[in-house]
Formats: C-alpha cells, structure tokens, sequence
C-alpha cells in the first residue's frame, strides 16, 4: 500500500445517498456500482411490472475498456508523507459516489442508467387537418 497519511480537518456532507459511500482511511478494494431505470412521464400513469432491467442491452452490454499500450516514465517525489486538507464541503453524493480519504489500491466504479420520456402526442388543431386532408 501507498506510504502516504491524509490528514482532513474538517469534513462537512449534507447528503450521502442511493449507495453512496464515506469511506475514511485505507482500503485495498473499492468497488462502485449504480444502474437506475428513469422513467418520465407527463401523466402519473404506473403499470405495476415496472422496473425490470433486463429488457433494457445497456445494463448487460460490457463496457468497453481500451488497454493503455503507451509508454511513460514518471518520477515520485514525497519529501512529506502527509496530505493535510483544512475543509472538505460537499452538498450531496450520490448514485454510488464514494467520498475516499485515505490510499487506494484498486478502484472500479460503474454508473448504468436508461432515460425514458413519455410524453402526450401534441393535439393538432382542426385547421390543420382539414388542410392536411384537402390536399
């Protein structure tokens, strides 16, 4: 594991929600996941069998991951092995967001979510479908 200490004064969230994660100190693994169905609709009208991901390829196709094949040389330098923040303020996380202070060794995080409009078909007016049919 990284050699180095965080330090935070202060840390201030007003919300942490829908998997969301504080995590305070060292971790070997973080693992990240949110999938969330979205529907709108401009009229409350509820089916009952709704909710069900697996109709829906973008939850089950995998995620493209393009290998790094290009090469790089860094150098390291930690004269001080201590991070110190005065203040963290965050106003919410969420959807499997992870507020981490500390080392991480591996991290994975996987956001899937479908958006659905149903909107109303836009009434036409007589007019124009009286033209529409003359022609």
């Amino acid at each position: 594991m990284l050699q180095r200490t965080s330090c935070v004064d202060t840390i201030n969230i007003k919300i942490a929600s829908f998997s969301s994660m504080v995590q305070l100190g060292d971790s070997c693994i973080i693992n990240g996941l949110s999938r969330a169905l979205a529907v709108q609709r401009e009229t409350d009208v509820f089916y009952g069998n709704e909710g069900n991901l697996s109709p829906y390829r973008v939850y089950s196709e995998p995620i493209p991951f393009q290998p790094i094949d290009e090469p790089f040389s860094y150098a390291r330098q930690n004269p001080n092995p201590l991070i110190r923040v005065g203040k963290i303020d965050i106003i919410g996380i969420s959807s499997a967001s992870i507020l981490h202070v500390g080392n991480s060794r591996h991290v994975s995080m996987e956001a899937r979510i479908k958006h659905i409009r149903q909107l109303l078909p836009i009434p036409r007016k007589e007019e124009e479908v009286e033209v529409q049919g003359q022609r």
